[in-house]
């Protein structure tokens, strides 16, 4: 085991500065080393399949014929298995039509310049935090040819006053949902139904990016149909929370779809083949799909005992967001530098063979520590005691590995 990346500092000490790994270098070895002890360890809060290795992950389309018949035709720039999977989508979200897309980011920005074209506004009115702001490189305005306004920055949806008091018109009301850098956060259903009203009284379409969007039911209290129909058009994911190799879907009205398969070939996006793709999606659609109003209800125990291992632990600053999940992912954000959190939970997969936070650990501030925390199958195996005993054994090594970062 490579354990360069996590030298003590006694050895650091002896290090000279041209031999230490760049900050590049020592957060690849640190990742490398989540990922090893992720996929050795025996147990595991959570485990992505698609940190799994190609066996792994091709193993996943042994049950494609319990989902397509697999002695018809291939597909070939869509059509077949990917048209199917379409059909589904529509069906799902009770939308007239769906496209597939190799990628959120590419449906998105397609959705997104067509409804300006019919609407006569580049304007998108977005949150601050929203995956086009935050994780595409400013493509709305650099590749669409949008101009994104931010509708607010508060770490929560945006509010019908807002929408309503924004000081130029726009086209498309965007709404994340969940806001995955917010906590995962969804708003209440009244809120949500006054927030679209709003934004039909200022004339414009609303979108929403529904890339968890499968997860939201138990939260809504209502069905996928009746969710999708507040909005003109909904994106959803196929991996985010289906598990499935990638891709995703734009639904809405036919003449939309038509349209956007268009841009679609315009962006690069009519693939060749893509019926692995199809087929983990109508995989994960009918295993995963089902099993995800379960998964959100056990988030809320787990977060639960979270929060009380921790507090039991001597660390009540420890914060789970929000308290009471909205989806079956949350933030757990900790009074930690981040390395240190990540170190401790390493090392405690290493030696425990348990491993209760799989995911990386980024800053949330000057030393403050946050990771997000899903629950999946796996998780559905811990129970509270389990969860309570895993955040013990973390915080025992938390404490060493911080009482180290502080003697360098």
């Amino acid at each position: 085991m490579d354990d360069t990346a996590e030298q003590g500092p006694e050895q650091d000490d002896r290090t000279d500065d041209a031999e230490r790994p760049s900050d590049e270098e020592r957060r690849k070895r640190l990742r490398d080393r989540r990922v090893g002890a992720c996929r050795s360890a025996e147990r595991v809060l959570s485990r992505p399949g698609f940190l799994g290795t190609l066996r792994e992950r091709i193993a996943l389309l042994d049950r494609a014929a319990e989902v397509y018949d697999l002695d018809e035709a291939s597909d070939m720039y869509g059509g077949g298995v990917v048209a199917a999977l379409e059909e589904k989508v529509a069906g799902l979200l009770g939308k007239e039509a769906a496209v597939f897309f190799p990628t959120g980011t590419m449906a998105q920005q397609v959705a997104l310049r067509c409804w300006a074209a019919r609407t006569g506004n580049p304007a998108v009115a977005l949150h601050a935090l929203s995956h086009p702001e935050v994780h595409e490189r400013h493509a709305l305005s650099q590749v669409g040819g949008l101009r994104p306004v931010r509708v607010t920055g508060e770490s929560r949806l945006p509010t019908a006053a807002e929408v309503r008091g924004l000081d130029e018109p726009f086209g498309a009301l965007m709404l994340e949902l969940p806001l995955r850098d917010a906590g995962f956060l969804l708003p209440a259903w009244e809120e949500l139904t006054e927030v679209v009203e709003a934004a039909r009284e200022r004339e414009a379409v609303v979108h929403f990016d529904g890339a968890r969007l499968w997860e939201s039911t138990v939260h809504f209290g209502r069905p996928l149909t009746e969710i999708a129909d507040l909005a003109d058009s909904v994106y959803v994911s196929f991996y985010k929370s289906l598990g499935g190799y990638g891709g995703a879907a734009l639904a809405g009205p036919a003449e939309l779809a038509e349209e956007a398969r268009a841009w679609r070939h315009r962006y690069g996006g009519a693939v060749f083949q893509q019926f692995p793709t199809a087929l983990s999606a109508l995989i994960g659609l009918a295993e995963e799909l089902p099993r995800l109003p379960e998964y959100v209800r056990h988030a809320r125990v787990v977060a639960a005992a979270l929060r009380e291992g921790f507090a039991a632990a001597g660390l009540p600053w420890a914060r789970v967001h929000p308290e009471v999940p909205h989806t079956h992912e949350f933030q757990l954000w900790l009074p930690y530098d981040p390395d240190v959190a990540a170190r401790a939970a390493i090392r405690t997969a290493e030696e425990t063979g348990t491993m209760l936070f799989a995911g990386a650990w980024d800053p949330g501030g000057p030393g403050l520590a946050r990771t997000e925390v899903s629950v999946g199958a796996a998780g559905l195996e811990w129970t509270a005691d389990d969860v309570r005993a895993a955040v013990a054994e973390f915080t025992a090594r938390l404490v060493e590995e911080a009482g180290r970062a502080g003697g360098a």
